[in-house]
């Protein structure tokens, strides 16, 4: 049996959703999975320019760690695996790429079982992340909300407006997310819970039914200040844009800085020399799987896993 997975990139947070609001783009990683007789092969082929060096090819690969996860949740074995992965996600950017890593894995245990994609995947690759709002993006595509119950994980798809062109900026440096979580205070003011409340209600709606109104859903309290020590450039370029009226945040845990925007470009003069700068549509489609096996499931879907 063969299949080929494809996953999505995703950002995470769109400025006050932080850990709930995440949103597919259409940037992705491929995993071709083959079933052998035995043992373990991990080919890595880098689209990124050189952001896999150190990524491992053994048992510890992401991918191979989710697969092995979701086959024993599913209870299939699988004597022997090849891994091929055409990664064009780049790592540690705040696009979502150890997310769509782990997607990928459990899609492919999945596919591997023969079973269509279901909430227990979503919780599968959330426990991987600790939180569920890329993962849910990368499995279901569009925009998403995500939410946690006790130890169970949860999320809704929502279907984001037509008219948004999301542009990300992604710098050189990286970041890492425990690293930049690290700088999070315990507590944060009441009113600026508050604040955060009310924008997060807005972007729901900004999102989904009026675009026009992006720039004051995205304004944040909660994470972005505090992590300016991690990437200063980042959050410069986000002040530079939202001062022309962009509605510009910090992707994920950064330091990539995305713009909601509704024409696909930035404006002049601002300057993003030392970042790459490109429009990625929004994936409404979220995890595919294609077979080269007839016995292979149909396309895993669903708007809700919860």
């Amino acid at each position: 049996m063969k299949y080929t997975i494809t996953v999505p990139a995703s950002t995470a947070n769109l400025g006050p959703g932080f850990d709930t609001f995440g949103l597919a783009l259409a940037l992705h990683d491929v995993v071709e999975v083959e079933v052998t007789g035995s043992g373990l092969s991990v080919e890595v082929i880098d689209a990124g320019a050189g952001d896999m060096s150190g990524v491992p090819t053994d048992e510890s690969h992401l991918v191979v760690r989710a697969l092995r996860r979701a086959c024993r949740h599913l209870d299939v074995a699988v004597p022997g695996v090849a891994l091929r992965c055409h990664n064009a996600i780049p790592h540690a950017r705040g696009l979502g790429s150890s997310a769509a890593a782990v997607v990928a894995g459990v899609a492919a245990g999945y596919a591997l079982a023969g079973k269509d994609i279901d909430e227990g995947a979503l919780q599968l690759a959330s426990e991987f992340e600790g939180h569920a709002d890329n993962a849910a993006a990368s499995l279901l595509g569009g925009f998403v909300v995500a939410w946690q119950s006790g130890a169970t994980f949860h999320a809704e798809r929502l279907s984001p407006h037509s008219a948004i062109r999301p542009v990300v900026a992604v710098p050189d440096e990286r970041s890492a997310t425990d690293q930049t979580r690290g700088l999070l205070p315990d507590y944060v003011p009441h009113g600026d819970a508050a604040f955060t409340a009310s924008r997060s209600a807005l972007a729901v709606h900004a999102v989904t039914t009026r675009p026009d109104l992006l720039f004051a859903a995205t304004e944040d309290r909660l994470h972005q200040e505090y992590r300016e020590p991690a990437y200063p450039a980042s959050v410069r370029l986000m002040r530079a844009l939202r001062s022309r009226g962009v509605a510009a945040v910090i992707s994920g845990a950064g330091p990539t800085v995305l713009a909601l925007t509704t024409t696909g470009i930035l404006p002049e003069g601002v300057d993003v020399t030392g970042f790459e700068v490109m429009e990625l549509p929004i994936d409404p489609v979220g995890v595919r799987l294609g077979a080269d096996s007839v016995t292979a499931p149909g396309r895993p879907r669903g708007d809700s896993l919860r």
